[in-house]
């Protein structure tokens, strides 16, 4: 017998509000003080979720134990701690992000490595996607393309409390950015490249039990086949990038370590699971590049795949 659906529990409008007044008494405070203060901080704070967030923890180091197998208990516990550190500091970022980025100033803030190509690309608005996944402030790309002006819509699930995504959402628009929600952006995806515009993506989320299984750091991780689809649909290249924090400054490497061109799956037998498989092997290079930047707490192999289930059944 299938299992009932939870019903999702309604939000209080009241309650939401007090808290994006707090948020916007957060935001107010934490503009009076230096990043370098504001981010030490959060890694302070950071270190606290980490003693204390006790599902979290045990997730994440299962999630780099299954992940690093070759790594000792030391390694796995300092870089599991330093990623949830690197999660509060996000958070911080995003905060200070509107107050310090300007765009006389983004070379104080930011530097790049293999971006050119890309930035030629969207300039050109023939249409392409970009793909990044939850590593260091992944936030501040969309932010700073949207200040440079590129044409270009992130697809998101917008947050449950109304009052505090219509204000995040505000703060996007002010620079340009340009929003879909998640749960609508399959109607829309192909009618927006069409006009030249880039589609950004979140690529390392859980698609469930229908989503296109794909090897990840060694273990199959559903993902979503949108991506693949749109690409391949409307003949267009998918650039994969990260913004990698740079010790503990609020300063970014932006980097696209690759650039999925539609000729390289045109005679390929499979090709939404090979471009698929492609940017997802992508992410996960540069994630070991630095793991202590990545998002270890995630449910990121949450479903299995069907063949794996039926085998673990034989077994019991």
């Amino acid at each position: 017998m299938a299992k009932k659906k939870k019903k999702k529990k309604k939000n209080n409008a009241v309650i939401d509000f007090i808290l994006y007044l707090l948020v916007r008494v957060l935001v107010f405070v934490v503009q009076l003080f230096p990043a370098k203060t504001n981010l030490r901080f959060a890694s302070w704070l950071g270190k606290g979720l980490w003693k204390h967030y006790k599902r979290g923890r045990k997730r994440a180091i299962d999630n780099l134990r299954a992940s690093f197998p070759e790594k000792d208990e030391r390694w796995i516990n300092k870089t599991g701690q330093r990623s949830f550190e690197q999660v509060v500091m996000m958070a911080m970022d995003i905060i200070m992000t509107p107050k310090l980025v300007k765009k006389k100033n983004w070379r104080k803030y930011s530097t790049y490595t293999n971006a050119e190509r890309a930035k030629w690309m969207m300039a050109e608005e023939k249409g392409m996607l970009m793909v990044t996944g939850h590593y260091g402030n992944f936030e501040i790309m969309g932010y700073l393309m949207g200040l440079f002006g590129f044409n270009i819509y992130s697809v998101s699930r917008p947050l449950d409390n109304k009052f505090i995504n219509s204000y995040l959402y505000r703060v996007r628009k002010r620079v340009g950015q340009k929003i879909i929600d998640k749960k609508g952006a399959a109607k829309v995806m192909d009618d927006i490249s069409s006009t030249g515009a880039t589609l950004c993506f979140i690529a390392d989320q859980d698609a469930g039990r229908k989503g296109l299984f794909v090897d990840f750091f060694g273990r199959k991780a559903s993902t979503y086949k949108s991506i693949g689809l749109v690409a391949i649909m409307n003949n267009l290249p998918i650039g994969v990038g990260y913004s990698r924090r740079v010790k503990n400054k609020f300063f970014f490497e932006i980097g696209i370590n690759r650039i999925i061109t539609p000729d390289e799956w045109a005679d390929k037998d499979d090709p939404l699971k090979w471009v698929t498989a492609e940017y997802t092997k992508a992410i996960e290079d540069f994630v070991r590049q630095d793991p202590t930047q990545y998002w270890w707490l995630h449910r990121r192999w949450k479903h299995r795949p069907k063949e794996e289930l039926e085998q673990e059944n034989k077994k019991s």
